[in-house]
């Protein structure tokens, strides 16, 4: 009776994704899935420092990357993760009003950096002659980035879908966890910006 009893108000003590059993297994789940991730854009940086000097008498990196715009694209992303760390904390608190307000502010800032990012590539193909097939260097830089982008599209993706069952069926042990799980993804991200910016933008300014 004791161990019921202990057990039970151990659970209660839990956030609401992990109160379940299935919440817990899929949130691990998820882990795994950011762990592939990881793989996956590790692979893209590994082929990107290598073919970064196979510029095959194109643009390099000193004549592409202004500062501006990169720091623009930088801000914007890490102000969305901080919106979203307090859709999290919301989420806590069990206010959906909150979590759904400042969700929304992460979306709306998301899709600035896509803005953001898509006028960077076409600025670099109309006006510069960079594209894809232009340099193994570029290949490299718009197949990272574009990943990265397409990802950041994604999560917008994924975070409306969420709305609109928070809006329907409000904080449960599933919205919870996927609002949850969706934080995760989308502090991913922003982690591989910053690996983006030092491995490809301050690399390609300093050299």
């Amino acid at each position: 009776m004791m161990d019921s009893l202990l057990s039970q108000k151990n659970k209660s003590t839990l956030p609401l994704e992990y109160s379940t059993e299935e919440g817990d297994l899929r949130i691990v789940g998820f882990w795994i899935f950011l762990a592939a991730e990881l793989v996956l854009f590790g692979t893209l940086f590994g082929t990107y420092l290598v073919l970064q000097s196979h510029t095959a008498g194109g643009p390099n990196a000193h004549d592409l990357f202004e500062i501006g715009p990169v720091m623009a694209e930088t801000i914007v992303l890490l102000v969305s993760s901080f919106t979203c760390g307090l859709s999290t904390m919301e989420l806590r608190r069990h206010n959906n009003k909150g979590l759904i307000g400042w969700l929304i502010i992460t979306i709306l800032l998301g899709l600035v950096f896509v803005g953001l990012e898509a006028n960077e590539f076409y600025t670099y193909a109309a006006h510069e002659g960079a594209t894809l097939s232009t340099s193994a260097f570029l290949s490299g830089f718009f197949i990272l980035l574009g990943t990265h982008g397409c990802h950041v599209s994604l999560g917008i993706v994924w975070i409306i879908g969420i709305l609109l069952q928070l809006r329907k069926r409000g904080i449960t042990p599933v919205t919870a966890r996927k609002a949850f799980m969706v934080g995760l993804y989308w502090h991913f991200l922003d982690v591989v910006w910053i690996f983006i910016f030092t491995a490809v933008y301050l690399t390609g300014w300093v050299i």
